[in-house]
């Protein structure tokens, strides 16, 4: 049984291409650096060219409705960042939440129908204290587990040491 030239029949391959046809393994780092040097200039794009609305940065005239906004703000997840506040997040969509959330406070309602609102919207994780629920309670009792599970680590080794 013949084995087939593989080397031959990639030889022909090449010769039916011609010498001039580029090859696509040579093309795809060149496609690559292409996009890799052009990344900057692509993400400068990703942001908006649009106007940031009108109560992101400006705060209510009424100070008492301001200090409920601020307060609800500060307790709301921003859904860019994850780690922030839509109070202390810079992102356009946060922007945009305080902006909802200053309108809300200003047409009359108050926080908490404003998070029901929220939490109807996004789920209980637009929260950054999320409720003490039977879903939730693997939140709330792993840290105190592992801090228990550490604290006998700790207790076991120095008990090794001294024995």
């Amino acid at each position: 049984m013949a084995r087939p030239d593989h080397r031959r029949q990639y030889s022909d391959h090449r010769r039916r291409a011609g010498a001039g046809a580029v090859s696509r393994v040579r093309l795809r780092p060149a496609v690559g650096l292409v996009l890799l040097l052009t990344l900057p200039s692509r993400l400068a794009w990703a942001d908006s060219s649009m106007a940031p609305a009108p109560y992101a940065y400006r705060q209510l005239p009424d100070a008492t409705q301001e200090a409920r906004a601020k307060a609800l703000m500060e307790e709301i997840r921003c859904l860019v960042c994850q780690g922030q506040s839509i109070a202390d997040s810079d992102a356009e969509l946060a922007g945009d939440m305080r902006d909802m959330v200053r309108r809300r406070i200003a047409s009359g309602e108050s926080p908490a129908q404003v998070r029901r609102w929220l939490v109807g919207r996004y789920g209980d994780w637009i929260s950054l204290a999320p409720p003490m629920e039977p879903l939730t309670w693997p939140l709330w009792i792993a840290p105190l587990l592992l801090l228990v599970g550490g604290g006998l680590l700790v207790v076991r080794r120095l008990k090794r040491r001294t024995a």
